[in-house]
């Protein structure tokens, strides 16, 4: 468990860390930390520069998580229906899970426009915030909730209160529509439209948003023509993965 934590010290603005970086993040006694990045070095998981001193995620971590991509039987039933949703609207399709206190891209889709979002695969953003992370939230069980609250409750905000108010109210909206909207509660000109997908088979549930700037995604276009398009996408991907999962050898 201690690798793991050395391994998720690595955020995609760094290109090396040393072991006096890795102690900081991790908290991990010296001596601990220089044992694990020996072994992770020597595993593959990372790759050690002798003349910075410093290391670098090795090609072992790339290949667990291209592994980890390739075998998301819902990425690739998504990424099709995501690619129509944002050539449609201009905008940029994503979907993401939970890591600890933020929201991951496991997939994103663009249209050709020039001014589309240009998060990527790995890309993390806000959990309490984001588009990505309001439409994971509301596809919780209240218990869910509270867990994470109590666990990673308002560390990036500081801000209880409004973070209470912009959580309550996607929780209204979901209620009602099967989607949220989220206009500028991130980044002031960032507007996500985004909806919860719990897959049938039991694993973790993700999410699905359509984000973009104010002159792509309005009221109108969100309520009439982005919103009810995620709820359809994501009918289609449970029904077909519901399929799928009858198709498996020894499946009822």
């Amino acid at each position: 468990m201690r690798g793991f934590q050395v391994l998720r010290a690595f955020t995609p603005n760094d290109s090396s860390l040393g072991n006096f970086e890795l102690m900081e993040r991790t908290g991990l006694p010296k001596a601990t930390v220089s044992r694990l990045t020996y072994t992770l070095a020597s595993l593959g998981y990372l790759v050690y520069n002798e003349v910075l001193g410093r290391y670098s995620l090795g090609s072992g971590v790339i290949a667990l998580g291209y592994s980890a991509l390739s075998s998301n039987p819902i990425i690739h039933l998504a990424r099709p229906l995501m690619q129509r949703i944002a050539d449609e609207t201009g905008a940029a399709v994503a979907l993401g899970t939970r890591d600890q206190a933020e929201m991951v891209y496991l997939s994103n889709c663009r249209s050709e426009s020039l001014v589309t979002l240009r998060l990527n695969i790995g890309s993390r953003i806000p959990l309490w915030k984001s588009g990505m992370g309001l439409a994971y939230l509301v596809g919780l069980t209240p218990d869910e909730r509270a867990d994470l609250k109590e666990r990673f409750g308002w560390a990036e905000s500081g801000d209880r209160r409004k973070i209470d108010r912009i959580l309550d109210e996607a929780m209204t909206e979901y209620a009602e529509y099967g989607y949220i909207t989220a206009f500028g509660t991130w980044h002031s000109y960032v507007r996500a439209v985004g909806i919860p997908l719990r897959p049938l088979d039991g694993s973790p549930i993700l999410s699905i948003t359509c984000g973009g700037i104010a002159e792509i995604i309005d009221e109108e276009s969100a309520r009439n023509k982005i919103g009810p398009a995620l709820v359809s996408m994501v009918s289609k991907i449970q029904a077909d993965l519901g399929a799928s999962i009858k198709a498996l050898p020894g499946s009822a």
